[in-house]
């Protein structure tokens, strides 16, 4: 994964090869064994957002994971242009290595309006500064040391809030696998709506799928679990500032047939929602 905010910005600046075809590197240093879906997501809408006119923005996002990428070549992104409307455009994107498909992105982008408006609360959760560090939290219970996750999160600061499993901080009632974190990028961000909204979607495969095994006194990444996200969607409710502190509050109301699936909503500091995402993943008992 990228080692700083800086380089995260350089792997969605895609090359252009040819209208609606983007080549998009992997970082310098990656020691994951397969690409991070994250990037995959925002690459794929970075190269989605080059195709619709500049006063559209995307709305929404529905992708499937069909195989580990590669990281050691780049990635191609060719873009489909399904359908330019009056109000709303939807373009599909394939990501490609080696001769094949490893992700599908559909996004759907939709000029400015007024209308309706209301969302849900904020949480009352503690600030993000009075939150420990998820990479010291995660070195305390897992086999891997905290700078060996700050170093694969090096792009992000995520705070963490609590969860309830057995002897965690929030009250298991009614939502028995339930999580909140802060995050935000690691460093300011240019004011370039587009590129917050990727630097967003990538954040959002972070720690999603963790909460749907959070009652089962297991963590993902252990031997015990093989996991591997399957599917991953995101609604852009609002503008969003990703270098600003958002809690990720995330919940997972089901897991069953070796699968577990979660949802979030994504707040900002002063409480505006900006987004939600939904998951489904695979978490096969091993």
């Amino acid at each position: 994964m990228p080692t700083s905010v800086e380089e995260l910005v350089s792997i969605l600046d895609l090359e252009r090869i040819e209208v609606d075809l983007f080549r998009g590197i992997q970082p310098s240093a990656s020691t994951l064994q397969r690409v991070f879906g994250g990037q995959v997501a925002a690459q794929a809408l970075r190269a989605a957002c080059h195709s619709v006119p500049d006063e559209r923005f995307v709305h929404s996002l529905h992708s499937y994971f069909l195989r580990g990428g590669d990281t050691s070549v780049p990635i191609v992104y060719d873009v489909e242009r399904i359908r330019d409307g009056g109000s709303f455009s939807t373009r599909r994107v394939t990501a490609r290595q080696h001769g094949r498909s490893i992700f599908y992105l559909t996004a759907s982008f939709h000029r400015e309006e007024d209308g309706f408006d209301h969302q849900d609360e904020l949480p009352d959760v503690p600030a993000p500064e009075d939150c420990p560090d998820l990479a010291g939290v995660l070195g305390t219970v897992s086999s891997r040391a905290a700078d060996a996750w700050r170093r694969e999160w090096s792009a992000l600061e995520v705070r963490y809030v609590g969860d309830s499993r057995p002897g965690g901080s929030l009250e298991p009632a009614g939502h028995p696998a339930r999580s909140r974190l802060w995050f935000r990028a690691h460093g300011e961000l240019p004011d370039d709506r587009v590129l917050n909204t990727c630097v967003l979607t990538y954040a959002s495969d972070l720690t999603l799928l963790s909460s749907a095994v959070i009652p089962h006194g297991v963590l993902l990444g252990s031997p015990s679990v093989q996991a591997a996200s399957l599917d991953h969607a995101v609604w852009f409710h609002r503008p969003v500032r990703a270098d600003q502190w958002m809690l990720y509050d995330q919940v997972s109301p089901s897991a069953s047939g070796a699968r577990g699936f979660a949802t979030a909503g994504i707040f900002t500091r002063d409480g505006t929602l900006v987004a939600s995402a939904a998951q489904e993943g695979l978490i096969r008992p091993v």
